[in-house]
């Protein structure tokens, strides 16, 4: 795969492992999933992965049921080493070799997240796949994913959606909404666009980070970064 990147950071929606039910693990999704992340891995893609929760429990779900939102983000960062620990055996029943990383410290199922560390794996050609979020409530995985795709010098980051990219509206909601094949990081946060949060978004753009936003179907993530136009682009303007 000769594309336009060497080392990519993806974040995964909790929902994406979930299936048509969006909630739960659902095997099929997971391992269909697996096998486009190994077709990107085996092309000499450095990949990282951040995983959400959401499939399993929101923090904000918590907090406006009248939970502590301390205590209900540390119950969905759990909810993301869950996910991440999923997807390590997905990945690893296709041969590609793995490290899932934590921001909290849970030594008996993964390693704790360490730069240096996690860099190296990459460069050993393994996938890494990084949960818990920052380690940090009030943070959402958005927000992580951009730390650590700053922290571990990738070249973009990826989000993939159910939609095809950005809109200025809900699509799913807003039958008519306007689809954006690219938008600066300026533009994104002065119309209060939602499907990033704006901490992430303020943080890809202080490092110079392109977003890619993407529907997580159809081998699109594979077209991708073959160089093919996918999704909407988040970058600085020209």
């Amino acid at each position: 795969m000769n594309g336009p990147y060497q080392r990519v950071l993806l974040k995964l929606s909790g929902e994406s492992l979930a299936g048509p039910s969006r909630s739960g693990i659902d095997r099929q999704a997971l391992d269909r999933l697996a096998r486009e992340l190994k077709a990107v891995h085996d092309s000499g893609v450095d990949l990282g992965i951040v995983v959400g929760g959401g499939n399993i429990y929101r923090g904000i779900q918590g907090t406006a049921e009248g939970m502590d939102r301390g205590s209900a983000d540390h119950m969905g960062m759990l909810a993301t080493i869950m996910n991440a620990l999923a997807m390590q055996d997905a990945m690893e029943n296709l041969g590609v070799h793995t490290r899932v990383m934590t921001a909290v410290r849970i030594d008996a199922l993964a390693e704790p997240y360490i730069r240096r560390r996690a860099i190296r794996h990459l460069e050993k050609r393994r996938v890494v796949i990084l949960a818990g979020g920052t380690g940090n409530p009030f943070f959402t995985t958005d927000t992580a994913a951009a730390l650590r795709a700053a922290e571990l010098r990738a070249e973009v980051l990826l989000k993939g959606t159910r939609v095809e990219g950005i809109y200025s509206a809900d699509p799913e909601k807003t039958p008519g909404a306007t689809f954006f094949r690219s938008i600066s990081y300026r533009e994104f946060l002065t119309k209060n666009l939602r499907v990033m949060d704006a901490t992430a978004v303020t943080l890809c753009m202080e490092n110079a980070i392109p977003i890619v936003v993407f529907h997580l179907e159809k081998d699109n993530l594979v077209r991708l970064l073959r160089g093919e136009e996918v999704g909407t682009t988040v970058k600085e303007a020209i």
